[in-house]
């Protein structure tokens, strides 16, 4: 990692001082040096091998009746390193340019220390509205989200993506409109593994919105003066899970697709060293955003294997408290239940976390800043509640819990 970031910053100064003599031009280098070191109690549905944390996996007996995932788990990790530079550039008409690249070194998958692409867009900015063209934090994150030392930034109480995108937003006075389209790269929809009828075994892909031919669209309004901002969006999503169906008596071609339609509502406070936020969102099949859902099948064709779905709901709230400066006490607390299908599902589920009733976590952490640097420690328990049993739109009818405890401890230079 220490050569990627050597060549990287080589590569920027170069860059920078290439073209430091380009008129109407302006460079600003930034980046973070940033360590985690966690453990956990038990196995957990996680990824960037736990660094981004879920919830608690489900009890998984062995031949004794032992749990196989009662495992305790411990890493350290430097992934989360960063670089970037914002740029301004000379005016377009009477627009202002800006721009922005920013990478880290998550790589991608299961594989680790590689650059990622985190933001990359330009802006244009003519006063009261702006578009952006390019990657960035998906808007159901938006300017509203948890501040805490877990990467997952509340996930998946909190919708958490960085999306390719092309959002417009309107200011006039408190108030600001936003209308994006937004297609997926790193944070994929859930889908089916194969095209076999009925079946419920899935995969992350780009397909699935590759497909539909359609992005995913954003409105929201927010009200925004010193220290407050409030608001809403609604969220419309369409996937399309198979273009071809593999029957006994041949592969068809099928017409599929998904439609979801979520809404979510914000708030944030900052007066006198507080900070008090939450967010509650509806959700339909926002398994792109790292949250729980997906969608049920509800009808096969007998002869062509072609399939008609429902979407599963969830819904999540969230709460974060914060004071102080120098030493930093917070807490977290997030909610979700899963309400089930909006129709009869007979055919089974395809999603993240289908199974879940309910979820809860807890969050306490201490933070200690100074110019530059963050010191914190991060203790959270999350208790899941499994479903056992489910109605025809599979809603649990009853469950059982299990529990994770779970320690970060979290060292950041920023430049």
């Amino acid at each position: 990692m220490k050569k990627q970031v050597v060549l990287l910053a080589a590569l920027l100064g170069g860059t920078l001082a290439g073209n430091a003599q380009k008129k109407g031009f302006d460079y600003k280098f930034y980046g973070q040096v940033r360590t985690d070191l966690f453990y956990n109690s038990r196995s957990n549905s996680e990824t960037v091998d736990g660094l981004f944390y879920m919830y608690p996996l489900d009890k998984v007996e062995d031949p004794n009746g032992k749990d196989l995932n009662d495992n305790g788990n411990s890493d350290f990790y430097t992934l989360y390193t960063r670089l970037g530079v914002d740029v301004t550039g000379p005016m377009l008409g009477k627009a202002k340019t800006s721009a922005k690249v920013e990478v880290d070194f998550r790589g991608s998958g299961t594989t680790y220390s590689l650059f990622r692409i985190r933001h990359v867009y330009f802006n244009l900015d003519w006063g009261k509205s702006a578009l952006l063209v390019g990657q960035t934090w998906h808007p159901l994150y938006g300017d509203v989200a948890p501040e805490i030392l877990n990467l997952n930034m509340g996930a998946p109480y909190q919708p958490f993506s960085r999306a390719p995108q092309i959002r417009y937003r309107f200011t006039s006075e408190n108030f600001r409109l936003t209308a994006a389209a937004i297609w997926q790269s790193q944070y994929l929809s859930v889908g089916p593994s194969s095209n076999e009828p009925g079946a419920t075994a899935t995969r992350k892909h780009q397909d699935f919105i590759k497909w539909s031919s359609i992005p995913e669209v954003y409105v929201g309004v927010d009200y925004k003066r010193p220290g407050l901002i409030a608001g809403a969006g609604v969220h419309v999503s369409s996937i399309t899970p198979r273009t071809q169906s593999e029957t006994g008596s041949g592969t068809y071609k099928v017409d599929e697709r998904i439609t979801g339609i979520s809404g979510e509502a914000h708030v944030k406070y900052t007066r006198n060293n507080w900070l008090v936020a939450a967010k509650t969102v509806l959700g339909t099949n926002l398994t792109q955003a790292s949250t729980v859902g997906g969608y049920g099948i509800r009808s096969i064709d007998p002869v062509t294997g072609e399939q008609e779905y429902a979407p599963l709901r969830t819904s999540t709230t969230w709460v974060n408290v914060a004071y102080g400066k120098t030493w930093r006490p917070a807490l977290f607390f997030g909610y979700l239940k899963g309400l089930g299908a909006t129709e009869e599902v007979p055919y089974g589920t395809l999603g993240t976390g289908t199974t879940l009733d309910q979820l809860f976590t807890g969050t306490a952490e201490l933070t200690y800043n100074r110019p530059h640097w963050k010191f914190g420690a991060e203790y959270s328990v999350c208790n899941a509640w499994y479903g056992d049993e489910f109605d025809a739109k599979a809603k649990a009818l009853s469950s059982h819990t299990v529990l994770n405890h779970r320690l970060v401890v979290t060292a950041i230079f920023q430049f």
